[in-house]
């Protein structure tokens, strides 16, 4: 049974940066795609960025040279690096596996 599990949410200044990782277990993590979504209060969920399992990488307009994304095989481990964050980059934000599989979540608050 595959198992996300998303850290390094929680409460940034604007302007400041955080580092979401998302270590998968129980799954063959070198040969999956892997994106970040978020969904903002009242908003739908929107993809991020992804990375492919040969780490070809796509970003949403909105965090272009902002945020980066990437991946280690060796730990299972996605990341999303993120930059010059601004209010509106705040919401919940989800890794997911290959097609279907998601993490829980975890909340990125950005205070002006």
């Amino acid at each position: 049974q595959v198992q996300l599990a998303e850290s390094g949410g929680g409460l940034v200044q604007a302007g400041g940066s955080l580092r979401l990782s998302c270590v998968v277990s129980g799954g063959a993590f070198r040969t999956n795609g892997m994106a970040w979504y978020r969904q903002a209060p009242g908003k739908q969920r929107e993809l991020v960025a992804s990375i492919s399992s040969i780490g070809s990488t796509y970003y949403t307009d909105s965090v272009k040279a902002r945020f980066t994304i990437s991946r280690d095989n060796a730990r299972n481990t996605v990341y999303l690096q993120m930059n010059s964050l601004k209010p509106e980059d705040t919401a919940v934000y989800s890794c997911r596996y290959g097609a279907m599989i998601w993490g829980k979540g975890i909340q990125v608050t950005v205070s002006s």
